[in-house]
């Protein structure tokens, strides 16, 4: 009874003119952030947070918060068209995403990453309602030991689930472990394997390395074609998954749900990319045909985007309740409620209602738009792949760089 009274007042600050359109803008923004690659939606807060100094605490984290996960509804466009990432929790849609859209199967595996987010944000934001204050009391008790172990079993199934030989899978999880020590190490300070070069100090960013291995090998592999062909291989038969896909995607959907609920509330895990990447591996290890992942499975599309979109939202939960920020976004929010003199942690639930439970329902209407939002254009964005890659090709190199 407390859930639909509290979920009663957010609706009551939520649905008002300037909040709905607060909440259009940071929708529609974070979805074209998502497209460009490489921007992404911590550059974009941060360059619009002296924007938020006008506006009402509402609104102004409406707005931000709208941005954060909208971009993930973005990212998977350009992952599934021209298999660019837009987002790094886009990278595992990538592989299955765009090979759907080599088959012509475009349309559907945007309709399905638009559906599985909205299912998952719905879901999410029940979750926050109903869980929020004892998930985050259990986030704040993992300690150096749970998140090590967190950290091994990824790279555990990393091995586990990779193609081919053995030795091959160890050999990229250890050089991953490499790339991942490059930088200024957060306790003590001192730099590592940055050999003078001043670039190195940030560490090798995931997002640039996911451009290089997929947007960047796509153009050059394109670009060796004996003929000017767009990037489809063959015509496209529906904008609409077929019931097949359809009952093969909703359980992996629901599945992904779950796992991002649960990843996106543990502080420092990265909320949504670990959430997509564990999402393809289980899909992959409980199917019965697993060598269909990277060749189109559906579930590798509903499972990742679902759960990208569930971790965005959960991210919200230690940030409100405890002041615990899961990622850099969630420290920009942080600051976005300092500036209005907001202190997040328990008291604002009680001190703040309006706010708190305005915030949570007002990611359902943002879902709701980006569905309303996304389902039309889809249409739209699969005639992109009927563009010449020799048009194409400068399109994406000037994205990247951008980005970059």
């Amino acid at each position: 009874m407390d859930i639909i009274q509290n979920l009663g007042i957010g609706f009551a600050a939520a649905v008002s003119l300037q909040n709905l359109l607060y909440c259009f803008a940071g929708v529609f923004l974070g979805t074209a952030i998502g497209v460009l690659p490489g921007l992404g939606p911590l550059a974009t807060i941060s360059m619009l947070l002296p924007a938020t100094y006008a506006l009402g605490p509402l609104p102004a984290l409406i707005m931000l918060a709208g941005i954060y996960y909208g971009a993930q509804y973005g990212g998977s466009t350009t992952a599934i068209l021209v298999n660019l990432p837009g987002e790094s929790a886009s990278v595992v849609t990538c592989l299955d995403g765009h090979q759907m859209a080599r088959r012509g199967r475009a349309g559907a595996a945007l309709a399905t990453a638009a559906l599985a987010s909205f299912l998952a944000g719905t879901i999410a934001t029940l979750v926050i309602a109903a869980l929020g204050p004892r998930l985050a009391e259990l986030a704040f008790n993992f300690g150096p030991a749970e998140y090590f172990a967190l950290m091994l079993f990824g790279l555990m199934a990393a091995i586990a689930l990779a193609h081919g030989s053995f030795l091959k899978a160890l050999a990229m999880v250890v050089l991953g472990l490499i790339l991942g020590t490059i930088g200024i190490d957060v306790n003590s300070g001192e730099q590592r394997f940055t050999f003078g070069v001043p670039y190195l100090l940030d560490g090798i960013e995931f997002v640039a390395i996911a451009m290089g291995l997929f947007a960047f090998t796509d153009i050059i592999s394109g670009a060796r074609r004996e003929n000017d062909r767009s990037v489809l291989a063959a015509p496209i038969t529906s904008l609409m998954p077929s019931k097949a896909e359809f009952r093969a995607g909703w359980p992996a959907a629901l599945r992904g749900t779950a796992i991002g609920s649960v990843l996106g509330f543990l502080p420092g895990v990265g909320g949504a990319t670990l959430s997509s990447f564990a999402a393809y591996s289980v899909e992959k290890k409980l199917s019965r045909t697993p060598e269909r992942f990277g060749k189109g499975a559906i579930e590798g599309v509903a499972g990742p985007e679902a759960a990208n979109n569930a971790g965005a939202q959960t991210a919200f939960i230690p940030m409100l309740t405890l002041g615990l920020p899961t990622n850099g976004v969630m420290a920009l929010m942080i600051g976005a409620m300092m500036i209005h003199d907001i202190v997040p942690g328990p008291e604002v639930m009680q001190t703040r209602p309006d706010l708190f439970w305005g915030l949570i329902v007002s990611m359902w209407i943002g879902n709701l738009m980006l569905l309303v939002l996304n389902l039309p254009l889809i249409s739209i964005w699969v005639r992109m792949l009927k563009v010449p890659f020799r048009v194409l090709y400068p399109v994406i190199l000037v994205f990247c760089c951008i980005g970059l």
